[in-house]
């Protein structure tokens, strides 16, 4: 940008621009404000559905005008960002979502509170990409990226667990508004101090005329793909729509990458994706979000239905899997990053991750929380903290500076996606089980009102650890991807930045170069 240009190629690269770690409070922090309204407004859902009228058949939209605004426009987001420049378009994304969340605590009506939260969705789809890509453009000392990306990781994975606190305090002391207007003191703060403190390295933008064929296929597909597996949720897999929309999502994403295949700037050069170590971290990470989901959609509903826990009290509950997740980023993550191959942090911190959501499988209506629960947290805690950062970190390694934005997109992407896929898997497969036991287990129960209750809420707790059983093989397929394609190549892998090896192409048009023996 305009305050780069008069440096010296190459000077940012090699020693960092000072105000790196002050840039990484506030990227930091919009980061949180994204993932907190992932959860935080799940909390105050049944308060806004009373308070504006918002029939059963339709409060689903609140969540799913958010998930498909986002997860179809990531790529478009990326790109913006890399033609923009990711500084400009992570200010105009901060204060696009600050003015959606006034709309959304402000509506008066369901179709205004749809129509802010798919706002805040597509205003997301610009922030989240461009945070990330300016992490990987101004850290470029291995190191100091991997403190950088273990900070980010830990604020990505226990930000939803925080949105349930805080959600649940909002609801209960003041209103379901406020769920929505926190986002605006977190936007403003961001949005001035990036303005402020942020130096984007030159030479990294894609000026390349922008994709409109591959924008257009890319949007429609990625939002058929979200939308069948949220229909599929609430009608089922055999309704002719959510199949309407998996085959039209198929079609649509296919014919983008026929289309991206030739074109001369494609929105999504198919060289960010085709890499082996990047794709291993999208599928490996899509695939590590959908068994996670199943962690908190189940440990939600047990606490409270079951267990009869308080809003606030659930979301004290996740705490331990918060402490899990800062120490495995902080401490495990980005103090080995620079010493072992990122394969060996991924794996097993998706391995010890599975260990955690297989003690879940042993849930009963009476389970103890501090004998079952709190160390499947822990564990959950520290195995994805320790194998988010270095996957954050590696998706936007060794892809040129005007890519990283559309890189960055693709981590975002793979994270919505697979949301929506675990959302929608893990509870059809744990309501055909409910339902299964309680048509089994009824007839025994009699016509004793406590005995048809205890078979129901038994019932319910089956249903959970039917489908945390698979989540827990998802997380081991994760882990099994992990350690087959990233960072594949000879032992010793080493990365390198542009004041090492690569800065002989031109340190300018390398963040950070993967030296692997293909």
């Amino acid at each position: 940008m305009s305050e780069t240009a008069a440096k010296a190629p190459g000077v940012l690269e090699k020693s960092g621009d000072a105000n790196r770690w002050k840039a990484l409070v506030f990227i930091a922090l919009a980061q949180l404000m994204v993932v907190l309204d992932a959860t935080i407004v799940n909390i105050a859902l049944p308060s806004a559905q009373k308070d504006l009228g918002i029939s059963d058949g339709n409060r689903q939209w609140v969540v799913t005008a958010y998930a498909l605004a986002f997860g179809g426009l990531l790529l478009f987001g990326g790109r913006i960002a890399d033609l923009w420049g990711r500084k400009r378009a992570f200010v105009v994304g901060l204060t696009g979502f600050a003015a959606a969340s006034a709309l959304g605590g402000a509506a008066t009506s369901g179709a205004l509170l749809f129509g802010s939260r798919a706002l805040q969705g597509a205003f997301g789809a610009l922030l989240a990409p461009a945070a990330l890509s300016l992490l990987a453009v101004m850290f470029t000392d291995a190191k100091e990226r991997a403190k950088a990306f273990g900070i980010y990781g830990a604020i990505a994975g226990g930000g939803g667990a925080v949105g349930l606190i805080l959600g649940g305090f909002l609801t209960e002391y003041l209103d379901w508004r406020w769920t929505f207007f926190v986002n605006i003191p977190f936007a403003v703060v961001a949005a001035a101090g990036a303005y402020f403190v942020i130096r984007e390295p030159a030479g990294g933008r894609n000026r390349s005329p922008l994709d409109i064929p591959g924008v257009i296929l890319s949007t429609l597909g990625l939002v058929a793909l979200v939308y069948g597996f949220t229909r599929a949720e609430s009608a089922g897999w055999s309704d002719a729509l959510t199949i309407s929309m998996f085959v039209g999502s198929a079609v649509l994403l296919v014919a983008f990458v026929l289309v991206e295949s030739r074109m001369r700037a494609p929105l999504l050069p198919l060289r960010v994706v085709t890499e082996r170590n990047r794709g291993g971290v999208y599928l490996s990470l899509g695939l590590a979000i959908i068994g996670m989901f199943g962690l908190f959609l189940f440990l939600t509903y047990y606490l409270q239905i079951v267990k009869g826990y308080s809003p606030v009290k659930t979301g004290f509950a996740f705490l331990p899997m918060i402490a899990g997740m800062i120490t495995g980023s902080t401490q495990i993550g980005a103090r080995l990053m620079t010493r072992v191959p990122a394969r060996l942090l991924m794996g097993p911190g998706f391995l010890v991750a599975a260990v955690g959501m297989l003690l879940l499988t042993q849930l009963k209506t009476d389970t103890s929380y501090p004998a079952l629960l709190l160390p499947a947290m822990l564990l959950l805690g520290l195995g994805m903290g320790t194998a988010f950062m270095p996957a954050m970190s590696l998706s936007a390694q060794g892809v040129q500076p005007r890519d990283a934005g559309v890189a960055s997109a693709m981590v975002n992407t793979s994270q919505q996606v697979g949301g929506a896929i675990g959302t929608a898997l893990l509870n059809t497969i744990a309501s055909s089980a409910t339902a299964s036991y309680i048509k089994d287990h009824m007839a025994a129960a009699g016509t004793s009102r406590p005995g048809q209750q205890l078979v129901q809420v038994q019932g319910l707790v089956h249903g959970y650890t039917s489908a945390i059983w698979f989540a827990v093989g998802i997380l081991v397929l994760a882990a099994v991807i992990a350690l087959t394609f990233v960072n594949a190549g000879r032992p010793g892998t080493t990365m390198v930045t542009g004041s090492g090896a690569a800065s002989d192409e031109g340190a300018e048009e390398h963040v950070a170069v993967p030296v692997i023996a293909h």
